[in-house]
This record gives structure tokens, C-alpha cells and sequence, in this order.
């Protein structure tokens, strides 16, 4: 549905924006071949492009997510603590490192950007739970869906589309709780009429999704459970075929965040409290580590990932006590829209 933003008080979106950030942040195994052994992965080290963003003294931190190539080249991200009037969205020329202020408003948390393929459109996930689509040079706001989801409120957390254009979102609902209490939900918005559907619930906080190269499958994170889902969409997407789940990752302290996938199928994975980024192949074995300089300890997480379609060029947003940065990397395989957002 459309419509206008409700007005709400800069005040009040400060505790919110801080618990968003504390938010996101039965058969026998067959014994081990003698001559098949696990991959060693390989390991790289990102490279720093640039400082995008300090501590904000009104919220007292800063989280950098939902970075996405657009038309004209550049990087957009979003702040998803920045306070009322400060950059909310975010562009940055990767040659040049120059970086404007794309939109701002007084009350969102974005938490995601990805363009659409229907109407080339940036759609931004607001955490306290609407959708709003804005042009490339942010301007004609619009919200695109708010409201609840059968019945519930939902989190709106990251953003993929489909072929013909149409939203499956991540509703985080429940992050904070511990995993046993899941209260999360897969959720598909049609692209043309805002119709929401709810593919799957009780889910630990997923958090990342990213549909396979050929548009047959979806992978989805649970942050809560630090586990992958391998999805299956009926024809018209409306229905889960099969579901299970593929890769249950060895996070420690840390959670998994967000998910990109290259030409090739791999999966990339990025960290809350892990400035890193693992890189499973559809086997689910971890090929590839991707480390983020640690800048005395200063950046801690290193949350989601785009490479720009077309090139191995990655780019990794990464915050934590020194601000909010952007690193690059080369990805094992070329980009696609798949690896462009979410």
C-alpha cells in the first residue's frame, strides 16, 4: 500500500535506532573418507577505501549497511543509527572517494538498499517497519508498504528482488530474544500491488537472503541461529517448495548478517562482532575468509556485501568504535544483481 510516513519525534528514535544495532547486531554420520579431506580456504585481506561515517554523538555509535552499486557507478549505503537530520542514505564515487548525502528524514532506521529491476527505484527497509522507494538522486519519497503483517508488526531488515521486480524481505522480528523464542518471518511483497505474503514464520531472526544465480533458489540467514536456510520458490514464488537447513556456521561470539551471491553461486557471508566475510560454494564448504584490518580493535563487524555486477569488485561495510567504513575486496566471480544489495 501507499502512503504517507507518519511523523514521529526525533527523541524517540534514538533508543529504537540503539536496539537495532544491539538486535542486529536423526541420522548417523557416515565416518570421513581417508583420501577426502576439507578445503583449506584461501584467505585476503580487504582494502581500505574510506572513513564514511563517525560515531554519532546523539546515539553514540554508527552502522553502516545495504551497500549497492547503482546506475551511475557509485556506492549507496545507509546509516541505520544516524539521528534526525543527519545522512540516512549515502553515495560514494569509488574512484574519486568523494561521498554526498543522498536522503534524510527525522524518524527512520534503514537497515537495507537494493534498486528495483521493475522501476530502477532505490527501496530501503525501514527496521521500525515500512518500506519507502526514493529516486537515485533521493528525491519523491514514497512508502511503498507499512503496516502489519497478518495480523503482526514486522522488522523489515534486508531486501532482495525477484526477476519481475518483486520484494522477499527478512522480518527480524524477535532479535533480541533468545533463538528458542523464534518470532521471525519470510515475507514476499508483491512489486506492482504491495500484496504481503508470509512464506515462512517462527523463524531465529533471519536477517540475510539472496536469491542463486539462475533465480531457482534463495538462500536466507538466521542471526539468532547462526544457521543458512537452502529455499526452493513455487513457480509464481507465492509458496515455499522445499526448505531445509545448509550451512550452520561457526560464529562464536559473533552472529551472521548479510548475504551476497556471485555468478559462480558462492555465497558470501558477512558478521555482527566479526570484522570478516566467509565464503561458502553451494557444497556449503567455507572456501574463502575475507578479514578486515582491525584498526586497533576499532571495527568489530562487517555486516553485508555487494560486488559490483560485471567486475570482481567487492565492497564490505564494516562499523564498529571508530566509525563506519568501506573496505574492498575481489570476489571470487563476477557480480550479478544477486551480489548488488539486500
Amino acid at each position: 500500500m501507499k502512503g504517507s510516513r507518519g511523523r514521529r519525534s526525533s527523541a524517540s528514535v534514538v533508543p529504537a535506532a540503539i536496539a537495532i544495532t544491539l538486535a542486529l547486531s536423526s541420522c548417523t554420520a557416515a565416518a570421513p573418507s581417508s583420501t577426502t579431506e576439507a578445503p583449506i580456504p584461501s584467505r585476503e585481506t580487504a582494502i581500505e577505501l574510506l572513513q564514511a561515517t563517525s560515531v554519532h554523538e546523539a546515539t553514540g555509535m554508527t552502522l553502516l549497511e545495504g551497500p549497492t552499486v547503482g546506475p551511475d557507478g557509485d556506492l549507496y549505503i545507509v546509516d541505520v543509527t544516524a539521528p534526525a537530520g543527519s545522512p540516512k542514505v549515502m553515495a560514494i564515487d569509488p574512484g574519486s572517494r568523494e561521498k554526498r548525502t543522498v536522503y534524510t528524514d527525522d524518524t527512520s532506521a534503514f537497515t537495507s538498499a537494493q534498486f528495483s529491476p521493475h522501476d530502477g527505484r532505490l527501496y530501503l527497509t525501514d527496521f521500525l517497519g515500512s518500506i519507502l522507494s526514493i529516486t537515485p538522486d533521493g528525491k519523491d519519497p514514497q512508502v511503498f508498504f507499512t503496516g502489519p503483517v497478518a495480523g503482526a508488526p514486522m522488522n523489515p531488515d534486508d531486501i532482495s528482488f525477484d526477476q519481475d521486480g518483486n520484494l522477499y524481505i527478512t522480518d527480524s522480528t524477535g532479535a533480541q530474544d533468545p533463538y528458542w523464542k523464534p518470532q521471525g518471518r519470510l515475507v514476499r511483497i508483491d512489486g506492482r500491488t504491495a500484496e504481503a505474503t508470509v512464506l515462512a514464520h517462527e523463524l531465529p531472526a533471519p536477517n540475510g537472503l539472496a536469491f542463486t544465480p539462475g533465480f531457482d533458489g534463495l538462500w536466507v540467514s538466521h542471526n539468532t541461529a547462526n544457521r543458512i536456510d537452502y529455499i526452493r520458490l513455487s513457480g509464481n514464488g507465492r509458496e515455499m517448495k522445499t526448505a531445509h537447513p545448509a550451512i550452520h556456521v561457526s560464529a562464536g561470539v559473533s552472529q551472521i548478517d548479510s548475504l551476497a551471491v556471485d555468478a559462480d553461486g558462492n555465497l558470501y557471508v558477512g558478521f555482527h562482532n566479526r570484522a570478516a566475510v566467509f565464503v561458502y560454494d553451494t557444497a556449503g564448504e567455507h572456501i574463502s575468509t575475507i578479514s578486515i584490518p582491525s584498526q586497533d580493535g576499532g571495527l568489530s563487524s562487517a555486516t553485508n556485501i555487494a560486488i559490483a555486477p560485471g567486475t570482481t569488485d567487492g565492497y564490505v561495510t564494516v562499523s564498529g568504535k571508530e566509525g563506519g567504513w568501506i573496505y574492498t575486496f575481489r570476489s571470487l566471480a563476477g557480480g550479478i544483481r544477486q551480489s548488488n544489495g539486500g
